[in-house]
């Protein structure tokens, strides 16, 4: 792709995300939305493959079926309520309806079905644009909606984690468990959004982080699946020897980053006596860490050649970027003991 087509395609990508948040109108807010999503379908079409074809049809499917969605129940309560201002939502109905539709612009559960598959056909630099920067504009409108759909949003986020934890048990294709890591994570912070808005920011911050090195070190090493994963150390024998500390962060394993917003965020749905829900949380986040534990299994335990599932490479020095995955994965590791003054700060 040429540069210049290149960065034209970025500088939409964030226009789209920046008219979203300075919108008070849902007619702005979609605008934004739409040009988010236009400028998106060519980077992730890009390399000529059918499965990279495929995953562009399947979302912009799930993306102009979410926007309709929205059009719709914002021009519903333009015409029950006559407001078009976001912050004046107040009629169930189109609330209801713009909740749905940003759910499934995220890839929240039950409507998350297209994320691992989409993700699973791009590359891994379009699947972190895809799990980071695509769902910031949803999520700040659905920040926005939070204090009137309570009951709809902590069933969205239960039905999240859950499906996030089982459906990555029996994956082997690291970028569908990255996917429904992404579901378990979101889930999360969607559950904590009515309660602590600031919290699931911070949620949402820390998941970008630890998601980041994780998506930046399966990239380095060029690993697709979980066989290619064996013959890891002899290509970045540095990277695979932290990529376990990552995804267990990912996981929620203190004494890593990743435990830091679960611990907050059970502290405070036991804060609002919601404790069956606590644990139910709790419950689900041991199953990611199992997929997580598998997948740190087949970095460090199953190393060529003591295993024949994959043959080992010349050891070439990488052409990739190194600073930004070395910034984000000391940041997925060792943020946990400043939690108090990183809470402050987000509570200010």
């Amino acid at each position: 792709m040429s540069p210049f087509i290149l960065a034209t395609l970025l500088f939409a990508l964030g226009l789209g995300t920046m008219i979203t948040f300075a919108s008070s109108h849902w007619l702005l807010a979609w605008m934004g939305l739409e040009i988010n999503t236009l400028a998106i379908l060519p980077l992730m079409a890009q390399h000529h493959h059918p499965r990279a074809i495929e995953a562009t049809t399947k979302y912009f499917i799930a993306q102009a079926t979410a926007a309709a969605m929205l059009l719709f129940a914002s021009a519903t309560n333009a015409w029950l309520t006559g407001q078009w201002d976001i912050q004046l939502m107040t009629h169930p109905l189109p609330v209801t309806l713009i909740t749905l539709a940003l759910a499934l612009k995220m890839g929240l559960a039950p409507m998350h079905s297209w994320l691992p598959e989409v993700i699973q056909g791009v590359d891994f630099t379009t699947g972190l644009v895809l799990s980071t920067w695509q769902k910031l504009a949803p999520f700040v409108l659905l920040l926005q909606l939070q204090p009137t759909n309570s009951t709809l949003l902590l069933a969205l986020g239960t039905a999240s984690t859950l499906v996030g934890g089982w459906g990555g048990l029996n994956q082997t294709q690291l970028r569908k468990i990255l996917a429904y890591s992404s579901i378990a994570h979101l889930g999360w912070m969607t559950i904590v959004l009515q309660f602590s808005p600031s919290l699931a920011l911070l949620t949402l911050i820390v998941y970008f982080t630890m998601t980041f090195s994780a998506f930046l070190m399966f990239k380095l090493n060029n690993s697709t699946n979980l066989n290619s994963l064996a013959i890891s150390w002899t290509k970045a024998p540095v990277a695979t020897a932290l990529a376990p500390l990552v995804l267990l962060s990912l996981g929620g394993l203190p004494p890593l980053t990743g435990f830091m917003s679960k611990w907050l965020i059970l502290q405070e749905l036991t804060k609002q006596d919601l404790m069956p829900l606590a644990t139910l949380l709790a419950l689900s986040a041991l199953l990611s860490l199992y997929f997580y534990l598998r997948l740190a299994y087949s970095l460090t335990l199953t190393v060529s050649p003591n295993t024949l599932i994959g043959t080992t490479p010349w050891r070439h020095p990488t052409s990739h970027l190194t600073l930004l995955l070395s910034t984000s994965t000391v940041a997925t590791v060792f943020l946990l003991p400043i939690t108090p003054a990183i809470v402050t700060l987000f509570s200010l």
